[in-house]
């Protein structure tokens, strides 16, 4: 039997489940991968929002990526919440040292409205995206940095997610330096339980580059996933629900 790609998910934890690393989790090893975790901050969080935040300090999330790296390897790193603008420049030093393919969900503000990420820590996301290899907001995420001209401007490869766009149809459009845009388009899911929808997508792309996919396979497979999990959430919480991750077959 093969080995299963490596992935390494730097993130926040959500207590509810839904979101975060445990929300990594859950998707890197339904597609197949071997997880590990790099937690940057604790969250008191459920369906309804975010009740409180801790960072973790910058020294011990980069220690956590140095223990994953040096032992037992990664085929591929997943980005989200980063608590703090300090924990932002200590990632980018680490991953400036990896050769690996690397998904930065540029985690803002969580589907209840809690934000989570403060202007310095906004500002040093600058430097993770021209590091990464994909970097995939959401429409008021990518307002924030600047807009698809600025990201043009700074050679920025992303995939401009359509979940919080009005209308009928959803919209995902893959935007790279040197390429024609790539555009995917479904029918909406109805449905409040979309709580971690940007965490999964983002594991689940990475996870699929970790196997060896080109960029495009990698996005497709992950939209599917997400669309099966929206499709399967079990119905828990009064606010904004949780996927059904291991539902998806």
């Amino acid at each position: 039997m093969s080995r299963p790609p490596r992935i390494l998910a730097i993130a926040g934890s959500d207590s509810s489940g839904g979101a975060g690393i445990q929300a990594d989790i859950k998707t890197v090893t339904m597609l197949g991968g071997y997880a590990m975790t790099a937690i940057t901050a604790i969250t008191a969080q459920d369906t309804t929002g975010v009740h409180a935040v801790e960072a973790l300090p910058a020294a011990m999330v980069g220690a956590q990526i140095d223990a994953c790296v040096h032992d037992i390897g990664i085929d591929a790193v997943k980005i989200g919440m980063l608590g703090s603008a300090e924990v932002a420049a200590t990632v980018a030093e680490r991953l400036e040292q990896i050769d690996a393919p690397v998904v930065f969900d540029p985690v803002m503000v969580a589907t209840s409205g809690s934000v989570l990420a403060d202007q310095a820590t906004v500002a040093a996301f600058t430097r993770l995206m021209k590091l990464a290899t994909l970097t995939t907001p959401n429409v008021p995420e990518l307002m924030a940095l600047g807009g698809p001209r600025e990201m043009a401007a700074q050679q920025i490869a992303y995939l401009a997610k359509g979940g919080d766009a009005e209308g009928p149809m959803v919209e995902d459009r893959l935007s790279r330096p040197g390429h024609e845009d790539v555009v995917w388009r479904a029918p909406r899911i109805e449905t409040r339980h979309t709580h971690g929808t940007g965490c999964t997508l983002s594991s689940a792309i990475a996870t699929l580059l970790g196997k060896g996919t080109t960029m495009e396979e990698a996005i497709s497979g992950a939209r599917d996933f997400v669309r099966e999990a929206l499709l399967s959430a079990p119905g828990f919480g009064a606010g904004a629900g949780p996927m059904g991750h291991q539902a998806v077959r």
